[in-house]
């Protein structure tokens, strides 16, 4: 089973804001997660970003993949 961090879109048309979930990459980009670490709301201004950064160290130990804007939210927050 391979595992990735990606984002989950949440809110209303044209107002989005994100989850960081930990999911199977199988699993539709909305659907099914196994565990939420985050969240992300690129409306504010600066965006604001909190991420558990234990649990997001624990799951990248443990072999998940982050997508490239996950990856980038990371690093923002100092995991990467």
């Amino acid at each position: 089973m391979a595992v990735k961090i990606r984002l989950k879109r949440m809110g209303a048309k044209k107002t989005p804001h994100y989850r960081v979930v930990v999911a199977d990459s199988r699993s539709p980009r909305d659907g099914r997660f196994i565990e939420e670490i985050g969240y992300y709301n690129p409306l504010t201004d600066p965006a604001e970003v909190k991420i558990d950064i234990e649990k997001a160290k624990d799951w990248l130990k443990k072999g998940a993949q982050p997508t490239d804007t996950v990856r980038a939210l990371l690093k923002k927050c100092g995991v990467l």
